[in-house]
């Protein structure tokens, strides 16, 4: 079985008015497999519901020990996209599990949404690859560790 470890960012956020005033909600994650008509059998299971610019070191000693005592071998992680890099480098050296982050550049309760799409490629990317660490993002399997964010273009690539 697929864990699913929940932990905030905009994949969960609420707007309140156009984009400002937010709040991190229940994970719609549950509701989001049910419409893909997905047929494997996955848990999800909330670790945290923060923005990740808010995410601290503990944050992250939280996320990685909700990993290691995961009945699981195979975990997708939702994550803010601002410090999902930072969390997935802190994941490094988990033995025998594959780790998949992922998350959204929009809400997953907006009508246009890369949410579905981004923890589709996670689940199939935590079955298919070897166990590690992984960050399945813009329809790309990154390395945390040669991976950033590009603010401007809205996207993550691997750093140059």
């Amino acid at each position: 079985m697929i864990e699913i470890l929940t932990t905030g960012g905009t994949i969960d956020k609420i707007y309140f008015d156009a984009k400002s005033r937010f709040q991190i909600g229940d994970s719609p994650i549950a509701e989001l497999l049910k419409e893909a008509n997905l047929t494997i059998e996955v848990k999800v299971s909330e670790v945290l519901r923060k923005d990740s610019l808010e995410m601290s070191e503990d944050d992250r000693k939280l996320i990685r020990q909700a990993v290691e005592e995961s009945d699981s071998q195979q975990i997708v992680i939702t994550h803010g996209t601002d410090t999902m890099v930072q969390t997935g480098c802190a994941l490094q050296g988990i033995p025998e599990k594959t780790i998949v982050l992922t998350g959204a550049m929009q809400p997953a309760r907006f009508r246009s949404t890369d949410a579905l799409f981004n923890v589709s490629a996670a689940l199939t990317a935590v079955q298919t690859l070897p166990p590690g660490v992984y960050i399945a993002m813009n329809g790309q399997i990154f390395n945390p560790q040669t991976t950033r964010k590009n603010v401007e273009e809205n996207r993550f690539e691997t750093k140059t």
